[in-house]
């Protein structure tokens, strides 16, 4: 399989990559091509924002390593946001929202990633901007940016999440799917993932409402005086997942053996009925499916709730293991762009945001297949190997002279 139809893209590609991977301080255009090729920054800026390669062979190419390193019924896919902060107004779908990492409003781009994770090894499989409404309602700006007609349709984040999870789920094999609350609070979301099959964990508000496990309809009545009601009743109240929690047993839990040490807190879960089914007269949810309300117990007085729909017999432990499994995007995002450049882009195009966010998840999977199947005893010794080897000072340690995947991939299976 080729991977880029012309000559010059096989050569631009894996280069360009090679600076991805490189030392600099910068991965922009002018200290990029410095390191990997210089004097050739305007035919690396042509390859990245004008020529008209399609990304999507590539992303495939991705799932499909992504599979071979980490797939299977113990990995997890976890969706969650992550912004490159902007100025201006011309860089394609800028505006001002809400970003996790500066954590207020801000002016900045929000792409919407899916992240595999297995064994504390996690890699990116997708990547795509999100477009808020002041851009879709817009289309001499959309037309400026060159965004395709098939990506300038408005739809929420989630709803964008959701068609790259299933273009990734062709190739990639997982067995739950981690979101956070910016996804996990809407019901939509939630029972489109229960219609596909999947097994889900992600984080709601204080705020959702629910009704105990046991709950039941209480059927209208044949002969009703006065007006027939059009909704059942429940034979229980509803409560927010902290009603429900204040109750439950808090216990202290170690949830994952990190490099500084075991991480902990106390944890409570009970299983009841979503207030998610089909609205009454009031505009109350009815209950919907069955799930566990799971609540976390920070420093301090903060708190943090989630919902997942593993099987009532679930283990408490298994639980808290499998919902904390989502702090691996974060170091996805942040190697994204300390490691290899995602936020140091500087072009305004969605063609060229795409092309260089594609290329990031190349290199970035590429450094973490190295870190899979080196030998411990080299652990934290590849990365710089590789970066000197960029720059001409060493050659490649052993397991990429026989790899070589940086430029196998571009140039065939």
């Amino acid at each position: 399989m080729t991977y880029f139809r012309h000559r010059a893209q096989r050569t631009w590609a894996p280069l360009y990559v090679r600076g991805l991977c490189s030392a600099a301080h910068r991965k922009s255009m002018q200290p990029l091509a410095a390191v990997v090729a210089p004097g050739k920054e305007d035919h690396i800026q042509q390859f990245i924002t004008d020529s008209p390669w399609s990304a999507g062979p590539l992303e495939t190419l991705l799932a499909q390593r992504a599979e071979e390193m980490l797939g299977g019924k113990d990995a997890v896919l976890i969706i969650d946001d992550t912004c490159l902060t902007k100025f201006g107004t011309k860089s394609v779908g800028v505006a001002r929202q809400y970003s996790g990492q500066a954590g207020k409003i801000t002016t900045c781009q929000c792409l919407v990633p899916l992240t595999l994770a297995q064994h504390e090894l996690p890699v990116p499989v997708a990547l795509r901007l999100f477009l808020p409404q002041e851009w879709t309602r817009d289309s001499a700006r959309l037309a400026a940016a060159g965004v395709p007609e098939e990506h300038q349709l408005p739809q929420t984040k989630w709803e964008l999440a959701l068609k790259e999870l299933d273009r990734v789920s062709e190739h990639v094999t997982f067995g739950m799917v981690l979101a956070d609350a910016g996804y996990g609070v809407n019901a939509q979301f939630r029972h489109a993932l229960t219609e596909r099959g999947l097994l889900w964990s992600v984080g709601i508000t204080r705020t959702q409402t629910a009704y105990p496990k046991d709950v039941r309809l209480i059927p209208i009545p044949k002969h009703f005086r006065g007006r027939r009601p059009k909704y059942p009743t429940t034979s229980h109240d509803r409560q927010t997942v902290e009603e429900v929690l204040s109750g439950a047993a808090w216990q202290h839990l170690v949830w994952r053996h990190g490099t500084k040490g075991p991480l902990s807190g106390r944890f409570a879960a009970v299983y009841v009925r979503l207030a998610d089914g089909d609205e009454n007269a009031q505009g109350q949810h009815l209950p919907g499916q069955g799930a566990w309300v799971i609540g976390e117990q920070r420093r301090g007085e903060e708190r943090k709730y989630y919902t997942c729909n593993l099987p009532p017999e679930t283990a408490f432990s298994r639980l808290i293991e499998v919902t904390k499994r989502r702090w691996a995007c974060e170091l996805t995002h942040r190697e994204l762009k300390e490691e290899v450049g995602l936020d140091h882009f500087e072009g305004r195009s969605w063609q060229g945001l795409h092309h260089h966010a594609v290329l990031c998840m190349v290199a970035l999977n590429f450094l973490q297949w190295l870190r899979l199947t080196q030998p411990d005893d080299l652990k934290g010794d590849t990365v710089p190997a590789i970066r000197a080897e960029v720059a001409g000072d060493l050659p490649l340690p052993p397991q990429c002279r026989q790899c070589r995947a940086c430029t196998a991939l571009f140039s065939g299976p």
